[in-house]
């Protein structure tokens, strides 16, 4: 499925659960120290997670299974984040007339997936923005998702393991983003 059509929690393109084990028993392994930084298994097991949120096959918070359960939190994936962010060294990253000075580059062809970015609205690599987002001058980190339909309003925050309902307009409120109103999504 393309990018952003796929349905909530369900991979499109992984190889499958046992990927996503050896990942996870990786990554915990990294994070507990039994396996070193440098090592080529464990930042392999970290850029796959990274990249796999980047496109919506994992997210890091998955929704209940029945309605009115509980959200769960994938505290591997959280621990992949931070990983990542130990494994890289910062650079120049640029947009347009803009530079920034980061470890985390940030996310391209927004447009081929129908999102609608307003100058200097910034989405991070490893952040997923379902179909028919508007992200206006706003921020959104790796690890969030943001639903579909959803306007991110100016100068907001989506931050990292966040995720936003659909249709809906996040607004700046105490640092981070609030949904506070339903709207239609476009079709």
């Amino acid at each position: 499925m393309p990018r952003g059509d796929r349905p909530h929690g369900e991979p499109g393109g992984l190889r499958g659960e046992y990927l996503i084990e050896r990942w996870r028993e990786t990554i915990e392994a990294g994070w507990s120290g039994k396996t070193p930084l440098d090592d080529a298994g464990l930042r392999g097991a970290v850029e796959g997670t990274v990249a796999a949120l980047d496109c919506g096959d994992l997210r890091v918070s998955s929704p209940p299974a029945t309605p009115g359960g509980d959200w769960i939190t994938h505290a591997w994936i959280k621990e992949a984040i931070l990983l990542y962010f130990r494994m890289r060294v910062s650079e120049p990253v640029h947009a347009g007339d803009l530079e920034f000075f980061d470890k985390v580059p940030l996310k391209h062809n927004l447009a081929a997936t129908g999102v609608r970015v307003v100058p200097p609205g910034v989405a991070r690599y490893g952040s997923f923005l379902e179909k028919g987002v508007i992200l206006m001058p706003g921020y959104v980190n790796i690890g969030a998702r943001v639903g579909e339909g959803t306007m991110v309003d100016t100068w907001a925050t989506v931050a990292r393991a966040r995720r936003s309902a659909r249709a809906c307009t996040c607004r700046a409120a105490s640092g981070s983003a609030a949904c506070s109103s339903r709207r239609r999504p476009r079709r």
